[in-house]
């Protein structure tokens, strides 16, 4: 049985030659069952035209409606934001070795991560502040990543329940920053696995906070209390509590999947002997990322560790994921390619869920929209490159 997923298939030979974009290339199927397949093809799961948009336009769009403070807390990197400002030429620095002679008429983008089978490899990072872009916040983002086959991590910070959110049935998981009060922590993460998280990515890269460089106010001078943290009940809590763990070990590993019941993701790799070190600890999986640039600005783009880190872990059956600078469905075969199995995305989805979609409106529409068009773009770069499935989307194709 041939996977569900994002399955493309051609146009009639009379309109192939008028295609311009992945997006015209793509049969818009919506609900239908299409003869070479063995299941009805889920609905949104491909994108007319028009619904189309260049990130950079996206980018503007959410600027322009968002709070000053708002959009700078979405956009900024750490320090100079040196790494941040760099990640999307990392990714577009990459060369493709395409094959040719390939059947290529249908081509999958199913995969599956820890697990459970997507419709696509484009998952969503961890955020915070979902409730600043729009008022369902981590709800109406929960809601995109399902119609469009993916899945979500939820930040700690969440501005809605841990409850809602599973209430939508998207698949989800927990992100996890490890506090000075592990009881609390582990609390989260209990509460977490009974609203539906189905793992834990532990966020390690944060000993201390990266520091940030503000024009004027900044975002919690600017948004309500509740737009954050709405799982922890922080009544009674010394401040002290809710800092992050400056103490964390490769222990920390194994505790976390032992309250949490979870398997583990460690998130913020950037070396291959970490690596190696959080797979032996029993990480079900490593992300590699420089957490958008927010931390330790100079650090390594993920594009440039992600292959010795792949390499590193190809024997431990850890997974592999990267997040950071992914803004094209080249950028997505290009991560593939050097070793992940599914990329994450963080800043993308903020825009669509401020001011994406069809009508702009942003909410599960938008959020929907930007995971269904790079998933489009993916298709449409696989058929380039000679790859039918993201299995064979393979080191070989990376000149």
């Amino acid at each position: 049985m041939r996977p569900v997923g994002h399955t493309c298939t051609r146009w009639p030979a009379t309109q192939r030659n008028i295609a311009r974009d992945p997006c015209d290339w793509l049969v818009p199927a919506t609900g239908r069952t299409d003869a070479k397949l063995s299941m009805p093809l889920p609905a949104a799961r491909l994108m007319q035209k028009d619904h189309c948009v260049r990130m950079d336009e996206l980018r503007q769009a959410a600027i322009d409606r968002l709070p000053p403070p708002v959009s700078e807390y979405f956009n900024q990197g750490s320090a100079d934001g040196i790494t941040a400002s760099a990640a999307v030429a990392a990714w577009d620095n990459v060369r493709f070795r395409p094959r040719i002679l390939r059947d290529v008429s249908v081509v999958s983008t199913a995969t599956t991560v820890l697990g459970r089978e997507l419709a696509t490899p484009v998952c969503v990072a961890p955020t915070s502040m979902h409730r600043a872009a729009h008022a369902d916040g981590e709800v109406a983002t929960a809601r995109g990543a399902a119609a469009a086959g993916s899945l979500m991590a939820v930040s700690t910070n969440s501005g809605r329940t841990f409850e809602e959110i599973g209430a939508t049935a998207a698949a989800w998981w927990l992100q996890c920053y490890v506090l000075r009060d592990r009881g609390l922590t582990k609390a989260i993460a209990q509460r977490a696995k009974a609203a539906g998280a189905s793992a834990v990515v532990l966020t390690a890269d944060t000993p201390v906070v990266g520091r940030k460089h503000n024009a004027g106010k900044g975002v919690w001078d600017v948004v309500p209390a509740g737009y954050h943290m709405a799982n922890i009940d922080q009544d009674g809590l010394p401040d002290s509590a809710l800092d992050k763990a400056d103490d964390l070990t490769p222990d920390t590993i194994s505790w976390l999947r032992e309250v949490s019941g979870l398997p583990v993701v460690v998130k913020g790799v950037l070396r291959a002997d970490d690596a190696r070190i959080v797979a032996s600890a029993g990480a079900a999986a490593v992300q590699v990322s420089n957490h958008g640039g927010r931390q330790l600005d100079q650090s390594v783009a993920a594009s440039d560790a992600l292959p010795e880190i792949a390499a590193a872990v190809q024997e431990s059956g850890a997974e592999v994921y990267v997040d950071g600078g992914i803004r094209r469905g080249e950028h997505v075969l290009a991560a593939i390619a050097l070793g992940a199995r599914a990329v994450f995305v963080g800043r993308p989805v903020l825009w669509a869920l401020t001011a994406g979609g069809e009508t702009g409106q942003g909410g599960s529409a938008g959020v929907a929209a930007v995971l269904s068009q790079l998933t489009a773009e993916l298709g449409h770069a696989m058929a380039l490159a000679g790859a039918r499935t993201v299995s064979e989307i393979t080191s070989d194709l990376v000149a």
